[in-house]
């Protein structure tokens, strides 16, 4: 066990298994401080390599983070606290492991419920390399306007109201984080403040104890009063006892073992720790404050008169010259985090991106104000959610059996086409789903799948304006512009796209209204009249029926349908649905175990 000072200004920790609020909490207390460089030299985080964004004062720093104890105390030899934040299960091992590395003087560890098999040897080793343990299930321990574990003190408001951004006279033991905090407050109130304080954990086998801390106060010359906050359970503070008759502690002790409430009740009592619970009379409080008050410690009468014998045994020294003024520094502002700010009304702040379709923050999400369980509850299908992720409103169900016939009919045409072919290619050459799905949906254009909108768009100017077919098509033919939805390569008068013929005939029996249809019709019979493949094809189904939907509907304004089918929806029903094909190919190719494709040279002309 070490003798004299733990921590110092310039003191730096390794902090495992990455937690933000403890280590920014740190950080934070470092520029309080107005220290030069960051307490944190790096985090352990098994299994993650690389850096996490952290503010040092205004400043945002990248801290490193290693995947093993050994790299990170290799990389950071000068950093010598260990700080775990480690499960119970596995903070035994890796505490194990840091005290065996020769740059590690102290580990703390922050869990509770290490098993008592493991904390013994883990006491064991430290004694004999000498080196500190501080827990298990600790909060840690802070020096004054130095250096501080983990969440020790609370929040920022808590350690400048406790003055413990610069040192004071005191020295402050005790085995709960959570009174520490109360008697940060109270010391602070009395004396000049606390110079160093830790609390050695409630567990039953202490990695360091009372009196380990206490005599480490006595060698510590900045300490010039000591206090100590001891808990029924155990034999701990007898070993204090017996230094104090020893005289091995020369500094005034303050000294207050709670739990004698213990006393009032009939049966054995379990407090909050695993080690605060008396096993005969002289674990009791009573017991332990009376052998303190014999050895010479000043022991009050009551919890509630603790802090007047520290008053008292501080003003003592003082009036014998003892203590020296400290200094009072005004500590800087912290920079205040912007979505506590934000929520405190003090700042305002732009948001980055609108989402008027879906809304994530609740127990489950929405759909356009629909909760999924809704969806799924109502027996909803694929065109519902199509119909409240894009358009924003639940369409009627024939709306929504339309959407899903489109999404079914279009889901592929074959190996052959462009967009299958760069598929089935890019899945050949042994890329990823995703590459290969991509790789086909980059060839979706005016050519191939990509005239639904267009072919609405004409369509829809041509029959608003009152053009007749011939007026159309020959208005087209005159701008050099083919006419979208019209044609097929293999389809023709006499073999029509089935496809067609099925939206056509569901469009018929369910749609109010499906002008916008007959006139594609319309235009088809004079386009035929000029060559039998100039047919109504899949593309000009879509787009004209969807202008019937949109249309006779009444969900939609005017102005709306223009927006629909300007940006490109139409074009998204397409993508969609072939999106299921192309996995499909992809799928296959993969299960067919398929070598790379090569063309061949027959297929090709080679010409100069």
């Amino acid at each position: 066990m070490a003798t004299g000072q733990l921590f110092s200004k310039t003191t730096q920790a390794l902090f495992y298994n990455y937690k933000q609020l403890p280590i920014q909490r740190m950080l934070d207390f470092d520029f309080l401080c107005g220290r030069e460089t960051p307490s944190v030299a790096g985090i352990i985080n098994p299994g993650s390599e690389g850096f996490q964004k952290l503010f040092f004062g205004q400043e945002e720093i990248a801290i490193p983070v290693h995947s093993a104890i050994e790299a990170a105390c290799a990389a950071h030899p000068t950093a010598d606290v260990f700080i775990n934040f480690a499960s119970f299960r596995s903070a035994a091992a890796s505490s194990m492991a840091a005290l065996k590395q020769p740059t590690i003087k102290v580990v703390a560890i922050i869990a509770e419920g290490v098993p008592e098999s493991d904390a013994k040897q883990l006491i064991a080793y430290a004694k004999a390399n000498n080196k500190v343990v501080i827990g298990p299930a600790t909060v840690g321990g802070i020096q004054a306007g130095a250096f501080k574990i983990g969440d020790t003190a609370g929040t920022i408001d808590n350690i400048i109201q406790c003055k413990l951004y610069r040192p004071g006279s005191v020295g402050f033991v005790s085995k709960s984080g959570g009174m520490s905090n109360e008697l940060y407050n109270t010391i602070a109130r009395v004396t000049d403040g606390i110079y160093e304080g830790i609390a050695i954990g409630g567990d039953v086998f202490p990695g360091s104890t009372l009196s380990d801390h206490v005599l480490r106060f006595n060698n510590i010359p900045q300490v010039k009063m000591i206090v100590v906050l001891g808990e029924l359970g155990g034999r701990d503070e007898y070993s204090l006892v017996e230094a104090l008759k020893q005289g091995k502690i020369s500094k005034p002790v303050v000294a207050w073992v709670s739990g004698t409430c213990a006393t009032l009740f009939k049966s054995e009592v379990q407090f909050g720790h695993a080690g605060a619970k008396s096993g005969g009379e002289m674990e009791s409080a009573q017991a332990k404050n009376e052998a303190l008050r014999e050895a010479g410690a000043v022991v009050p009468t009551s919890f509630e008169a603790f802090e007047g014998a520290i008053k008292e045994a501080f003003e003592k020294l003082a009036e014998a010259g003892k203590i020296s003024q400290v200094k009072e520094v005004k500590p800087p502002q912290i920079p205040e985090d912007l979505s506590s700010a934000i929520k405190s009304g003090k700042v305002r702040a732009p948001t980055h991106i609108i989402s008027t379709i879906s809304d994530d923050r609740g127990e489950e999400p929405m759909y356009a104000g629909v909760p999924m369980s809704s969806i799924v509850e109502q027996g909803l299908g694929v065109g519902d959610v199509i119909s409240l992720l894009w358009f924003k409103r639940s369409l009627p169900r024939y709306c929504t059996r339309f959407i899903e016939i489109c999404v079914m009919l279009c889901a592929d045409h074959g190996p052959c086409v462009s967009g299958a072919h760069n598929t089935i290619v890019t899945a050949r050459a042994g890329k990823d789903l995703v590459s290969s799905l991509v790789s086909g949906l980059l060839t979706i254009g005016p050519r191939f799948g990509g005239a639904i909108d267009d072919a609405a768009r004409y369509f829809k100017d041509a029959y608003d304006k009152g053009l007749t077919p011939y007026e159309f098509v020959e208005s087209m033919k005159k701008k050099g512009i083919r006419v979208p939805g019209i044609g097929h390569r293999i389809k023709r008068g006499d073999n029509r796209d089935k496809r067609v013929e099925l939206l056509q005939l569901f469009a018929r029996t369910n749609f109010p209204s499906v002008k916008y249809m007959e006139y594609a019709v319309e235009v088809e019979t004079y386009t035929l009249s000029k060559a039998n493949n100039l047919v109504l094809n899949v593309d000009g189904a879509i787009g004209s029926l969807f202008l019937d939907l949109l249309a006779g509907s009444g969900m939609f304004t005017k102005q709306e349908i223009d927006e629909i089918v300007g940006i490109g929806y139409l074009n998204g029903l397409f993508v969609l649905a072939r999106s299921i094909g192309l996995i499909g190919h992809t799928f296959d190719q993969k299960r067919l175990k398929q070598p790379l494709y090569r063309h061949p040279w027959e297929d090709v002309l080679y010409t100069k």
